[in-house]
């Protein structure tokens, strides 16, 4: 359990690490330019922080209940298929979702799709080679 909390939390902290590297470079800036009309001028850190943090917990969560399901013998590969898995629910389907309803460059979505998948190689690998049922 205490192996758990410990990962979750740094899994969390991982995961507010590299949505500020991902989405706050000026590179990222000029591509999502597209939605500075409908963006908050200031972010709510505390909240941010604790969001992160719920998200690190759950993953780590999900990836011990489907631990035995994963493909792949070693932690490691059961950590990749597991990012595989989160990225195409969290990543895929959202810019799916944003290349229908709106206009956004084609640039701003395969980002999108490349930095949250090295986003979720980091979080599968840290689970898959730390975390077990």
């Amino acid at each position: 359990m205490v192996k758990y909390i410990v990962v979750s939390v740094i899994g969390g902290i991982l995961f507010g690490v590299l949505d500020g590297l991902i989405n706050a470079n000026p590179f990222a800036q000029r591509l999502y330019a597209v939605y500075k009309p409908i963006a908050k001028t200031s972010i709510n850190l505390p909240a941010g922080i604790l969001i992160d943090l719920g998200y690190g917990f759950v993953l780590a969560g999900i990836f011990l209940l489907l631990y035995k399901s994963l493909p792949g013998e070693s932690g490691l590969v059961k950590g990749i298929s597991f990012a595989l898995l989160v990225w195409f629910f969290r990543v895929v389907m959202s810019v799916a979702s944003q290349w229908i309803m709106f206009n956004i460059s084609a640039n701003a979505l395969i980002y999108t799709l490349l930095a949250g998948l090295g986003e979720m190689f980091v979080l599968g690998i840290l689970y898959g080679l730390t975390l077990r049922p």
